[in-house]
């Protein structure tokens, strides 16, 4: 026993500074896409916004949604598929219960 704290105690600190090392860099890349991908709209991406809904009623009015690939049909698939879920996800976390709401 006495020796197992004892290796735990010079191998710790070794394995902590190696898994520092290796988690540091993966950290950085997360935080790069985070400050990108996980900040709100601001007032200079409504402009965007519009013209992206603009495009999308156009290609639906128009008919252009028949000509997708299978690859982006199946993509929009899973993107809808996602939103959905974290719609319901957001949904059972709200009202703290996975059946229904507690009265």
């Amino acid at each position: 026993m006495a020796k197992a704290i004892q290796n735990l105690s010079t191998k710790g600190p070794v394995m902590i500074k190696a898994l520092m090392d290796d988690a540091q860099p993966k950290f950085q890349t997360f935080l790069k896409y985070a400050k990108v991908e996980l900040t709100p709209p601001t007032p200079a991406d409504i402009p965007q916004i519009r013209s992206g809904i603009q495009r999308l009623m156009s290609g639906f009015r128009t008919g252009k949604w028949k000509q997708l690939t299978v690859r982006d049909a199946w993509l929009n698939t899973l993107v809808t598929a996602e939103v959905c879920f974290w719609f319901f996800v957001g949904e059972c976390i709200g009202k703290r219960s996975i059946v229904a709401y507690k009265v």
